[in-house]
């Protein structure tokens, strides 16, 4: 997570081929809109009590001396709940009761189930501080927020009293920040995803990457293979983590119904940083036509995989083959939720005009990015 600057992006990949519309803690101020804004505020808020909680039990030196190690060990983070594990005393106590309660009530406001396990964890905010830690400074303890626009970041100490932090500046003090573990929620949101679109008719049943061929020849199929991408500099505050994006790949499969196929990109994680994933985007043999449209998006916290499933399927759904290819962006980009399109946005940017022969480099819409793309053949063996 924040070592260094990072970018919070949120690409949108969009392929079509006719008219091209562009799309488009201390906490930040709460969407416009009721509805969509909840699941960024319920997140932020219970890491915000699970980093109060954490602060305050750090009073116990065992449970402090455990983090401490734990962080060195794992820079990337380590998980909140099992922390207090096998430790006796009454911080440690709470610490582990209010850790399990926040795992549960993230995976809820985020649409997933409550088996998943932890995910909260903690990390160190830069490696610099570490020196200081261990001569025994006394850390604060912060949440790694949503809004890249904030100026100020809340701590607490071990007596519960907040601290103001400038987000633009990296403190003198050491700070441990509370965050999602978006990897395993990117991992568990888009197989959700995919199952809740296909139980409503517009994907299929395989999860997070191209499925099979259906009436393809037998000897393979012919896919999209994103061969290097960027996402443009955009400075981000020293207490921000890694993105970690997905894309919805949608067209009219060969039903003549609109289809959405969820891909998974964890590795597009920091700004200018070229990536060279290899990775296969859309496998035509899904499709009807010869053109298909992604739309790239970031979960960092706030992502709710079953209100964005049934969003997007409630207006795609409205769309009827026609006989002719429909650029389908314009309908998906109706369907976020309007608080990922203010403070703290969930799209970035699109690709228009993907096709099967699409080759090359592809700037994006809005400036924001590019990918280059080459046409690939998958083979049986």
């Amino acid at each position: 997570m924040s070592q260094s600057r990072l970018r919070r992006a949120v690409v949108a990949l969009t392929a079509l081929p006719l008219l091209a519309l562009g799309a488009g803690q201390a906490v930040a101020a709460p969407a416009p809109t009721p509805a969509p804004a909840p699941a960024a505020s319920k997140v932020t808020a219970i890491e915000d009590e699970a980093a109060r909680t954490l602060a305050a039990s750090l009073i116990d030196p065992a449970l402090r001396a455990r983090l401490r190690t734990a962080t060195a060990e794992t820079p990337a983070g380590t998980e909140l709940a099992p922390l207090a594990e096998g430790l006796t005393g009454t911080a440690a106590r709470t610490l582990a009761a209010a850790a399990a309660r926040a795992d549960r009530s993230v995976a809820a406001a985020k649409g997933l189930g409550a088996d998943l396990g932890p995910l909260l964890r903690v990390q160190l905010a830069d490696p610099s501080m570490r020196a200081a830690l261990d001569a025994g400074a006394a850390p604060l303890v912060a949440t790694a927020g949503t809004d890249e626009h904030a100026r100020t970041v809340r701590a607490y100490d071990t007596a519960g009293r907040a601290h103001t932090l400038d987000a633009r500046t990296l403190p003198t003090r050491p700070v441990y920040l509370v965050d999602l573990d978006t990897a395993k929620a990117l991992t568990a949101g888009i197989d959700l995803l995919q199952r809740e679109l296909a139980a409503r008719g517009v994907g299929s049943a395989a999860p997070s990457a191209p499925s099979a061929p259906t009436t393809q020849a037998a000897a393979g199929w012919w896919g999209t293979k994103i061969t290097s991408v960027e996402v443009n500099d955009d400075e981000e505050p020293w207490f921000k983590g890694a993105a970690e994006m997905f894309s919805l790949v949608s067209g009219f499969g060969l039903d003549g119904k609109v289809r959405v196929d969820s891909v998974a990109m964890p590795y597009l994680q920091y700004d200018g940083t070229v990536y060279y994933p290899n990775q296969i985007l859309v496998n035509w043999s899904n499709y009807k036509y010869n053109l298909a449209d992604v739309v790239l998006m970031e979960d960092d916290g706030d992502t709710n995989y079953l209100a964005l499933a049934q969003a997007v399927a409630a207006v795609l759904l409205t769309i009827a083959d026609q006989g002719a290819y429909i650029p389908l962006v314009n309908a998906v980009l109706a369907a976020l939720p309007s608080s990922w399109w203010t403070d703290d946005p969930d799209y970035v940017e699109s690709w228009y005009t993907l096709a099967r022969t699409s080759t090359g480099r592809l700037n994006g819409a809005r400036g924001n990015g590019w990918m280059t793309v080459e046409p690939y053949w998958v083979g049986q063996l």
